[in-house]
């Protein structure tokens, strides 16, 4: 504890002023520009969130595509599919995103996404349906009943039930009748807000899936400063605000301590913020501007993805949340930090706010998300992970320098260890580093440690490494790594182009719709199939117990 209060001493956080730029507006311009942006609100309601793509017309001949192909994706007769997200590749190569209805009702896991070459040639589809929908929509089990069930699963205290809608879960490959309830209310720590979705079946009344939408870093914690970091920050009259306009309008408020309600932007004369210490608000402030500027900044430089959204607009991180709240989170809309016991420890690492904004990320590039329970959930953990990691690698930031621990110098645990150990997920006593048949079951937190120890070994292979020793499953083979930067090109490729709402690590139902399948594809697209990558991807999670149906190269 010494350690970390000598530290919080010794940090200083700057931020540079806008002034001095060589395009500055002349003495009047400034004036009047002043005058009309301090009539920006105090304080931030919600923060923006993603408008819906157009279908372009370069999708037109994917949809072609998949008319001619509807086999390939399980389409009963009664389907319809409609246009997510169109991404194309540089030679050509064409991608696109359906979300699928049966008799009118969404159906979740139901998601595809159909690729053609340059020219329209068919090249295949993602799907999570092993055969085509055929069930009664006519549900035995009521509104009101499912209600009942959904909100008997809830462990905290419930402010309300809302959104509830008659579906078709498919996430199994199968299809089912069910009802969602989406259960607002407070965790059972009393602190952190939740809005649990609950699936019940509409023919038995059984819960058949339930997850949260607040995608949390979960834990207690010890606050982290970035040191002295340059942000951009926004004039308003004599004071200025931190509003990135440089990336999509990101801002930093202050809830005060409230768990809800209107949010206040900070303010400072002299655009120098925070003391480096957890008494002065602006501090935290100051590293969650830095995390959210870092991290837009990571996915534009390397995948040219342009904000968490991918629509050019910047997040609301919302600091001081709740009084004494020991956990950070990404609500669907924007980041939230707590300050930890004391108020004192605010949750703000690199790694930690670049892992919660991933959770953004995966949101919006997967249909119904990278649903939050089971091997699918561990893998949107994972995918949190990895960036996260990744973001930290990059930012060379020498007070919280490259690592594969998660949240390591948070004590999260309250006894000096990381949060989870990429390189061997065992070591916190609950993950699993090595795949099994009970991975499907476990907390997403710790099935997600299969991919996160695929992706270590991808990147800096089995054995000891000078990131730590990185054990192999069973009697698997050993594994070279191929660097950071390609692997994590095969992971968002992976992500964006090619994992379902349902993808997990072993599917039965369908056998294609894997991580291990998928990321094969991704490697395949960027350095050939059977290359070096590939051949890597294919050792790295057969060391992790992960088997698939690819041929050996």
């Amino acid at each position: 504890m010494s350690n970390v209060r000598r530290a919080l001493v010794a940090i200083s956080v700057t931020a540079i002023a806008l002034a001095g730029c060589d395009n500055a507006p002349k003495a009047a311009d400034r004036a009047a520009a002043d005058a009309s942006q301090s009539a920006e609100p105090d304080t931030v309601e919600v923060a923006a969130s993603a408008t819906p793509e157009e279908e372009p017309p370069a999708a037109a001949p994917v949809r072609t595509a998949l008319d001619a192909h509807l086999g390939d994706v399980k389409a009963a007769p009664d389907d319809k599919f409609a246009y997510f997200a169109y991404r194309p590749d540089p030679d050509g190569s064409r991608h696109v995103r359906y979300t699928r209805t049966y008799h009118g009702l969404p159906v979740y896991g139901g998601d595809v996404i159909v690729h053609v070459s340059a020219t329209g040639e068919y090249k295949g589809s993602s799907n999570g349906l092993a055969e085509p929908l055929k069930l009664d929509i006519v549900p035995k089990v009521s509104a009101q009943e499912a209600s009942a069930k959904a909100k008997a699963q809830f462990g905290g205290r419930i402010t309300m039930v809302q959104g509830q809608k008659l579906l078709v879960d498919a996430s199994t490959g199968t299809g089912r009748l069910a009802w969602e309830d989406v259960v607002v209310g407070v965790a059972k720590d009393g602190r952190t807000p939740s809005r649990l979705h609950v699936l019940t079946d509409a023919r038995s009344g059984a819960v058949i899936g339930q997850w949260d939408e607040i995608e949390t870093i979960a834990g207690t914690g010890n606050g982290l400063y970035s040191g002295k970091v340059t942000l951009e920050t926004q004039k308003f009259g004599n004071q200025y605000r931190l509003i990135d306009t440089t990336r999509g309008r990101a801002s930093v408020c202050d809830m005060k301590h409230a768990d809800n309600g209107g949010c206040t932007q900070l303010t400072d004369a002299d655009n120098t913020w925070g003391n480096g210490k957890a008494d002065d608000p602006q501090t935290a402030a100051v590293d969650a501007a830095y995390g959210a500027q870092l991290t837009y900044d990571y996915y534009l430089k390397f995948f040219g993805r342009k904000g968490v959204a991918n629509n050019g607009r910047g997040v609301v991180s919302r600091v001081h949340v709740g009084d004494q709240l020991e956990n950070a989170f990404w609500d669907g809309k924007q980041m939230n930090y707590g300050d930890g016991r004391g108020n004192a420890h605010p949750l703000v690492e690199i790694d930690v706010a670049a892992h919660e904004m991933t959770h953004g990320v995966t949101q919006f590039s997967v249909p119904d998300d990278l649903t939050y329970s089971g091997e699918s959930g561990g893998l949107n953990e994972a995918t949190s992970d990895i960036f996260g990691t990744m973001v930290e690698f990059w930012a060379a930031n020498p007070n919280d320098p490259g690592d594969y621990e998660i949240a390591e110098r948070l004590d999260l645990n309250g006894n000096g260890t990381p949060l989870r150990y990429m390189y061997n997920p065992s070591l916190d006593g609950v993950s699993h580093g090595c795949w099994s048949a009970t991975t499907k079951d476990v907390d997403v937190h710790y099935s997600s440690g299969v991919a996160n120890h695929f992706f270590f070994d991808l990147a800096e292979g089995t054995g000891k490494t000078k990131y730590g020793t990185s054990p192999v499953c069973g009697n698997a083979s050993g594994v070279t790594g191929i660097g950071r930067d390609k692997a994590q090109q095969i992971w968002y490729r992976a992500l964006d182009v090619y994992f379902t709402s349902s993808t997990s690590y072993v599917n039965n139902a369908s056998p294609g719709n894997t991580a291990r399948a998928y990321t094969l594809s991704a490697a395949a697209d960027l350095y050939g199939k059977c290359s070096p990558e590939y051949k890597a991807v294919q050792r790295a999670w057969t060391a992790v117990n992960v088997p698939g149906a690819d041929a050996a190269c």
